[in-house]
């Protein structure tokens, strides 16, 4: 299972977010975010035109996730160092005990900033 971890600022809109999936070129089986984002309209705008399922996940869910990338302002904030790839990671795992998960890649960003999305893929136990 692949899942992207989707990071946005609140000023993004559901193309915004598209257009950080699609700079990644994956296909994936769920979006993921913390709980805030993952109810946001544009998050759920992309899900429901993209037909995928959103994992809302709790900050402590993400807290502590080893990140291939480190944001200053993400760290202070979340407890790691990039909300997309730590989503990813979190979303892989999701719901399997004892499952391990890994990033396919960094993070991508738009070029705007206002949108990062990260895919990782569930390791089973």
């Amino acid at each position: 299972m692949k899942v992207a971890g989707i990071g946005f600022r609140s000023a993004a809109t559901a193309a915004d977010l598209q257009a950080a999936l699609a700079l990644t070129g994956a296909q994936v089986d769920a979006l993921a975010s913390v709980t805030e984002k993952a109810q946001a309209p544009a998050m759920q705008e992309l899900a429901r035109s993209i037909g995928l399922p959103v994992i809302a996940l709790q900050e402590q869910d993400i807290a502590g996730e080893q990140t291939l990338t480190c944001s200053p302002r993400i760290k202070a904030r979340f407890g790691t160092g990039s909300l997309a790839e730590a989503a990813a990671l979190a979303g892989a795992r999701h719901g399997v005990p004892g499952a391990g998960a890994r990033l396919l890649a960094p993070r991508v960003v738009t070029a705007d900033g206002l949108a990062t999305v990260a895919i990782a893929e569930r390791l089973e136990p």
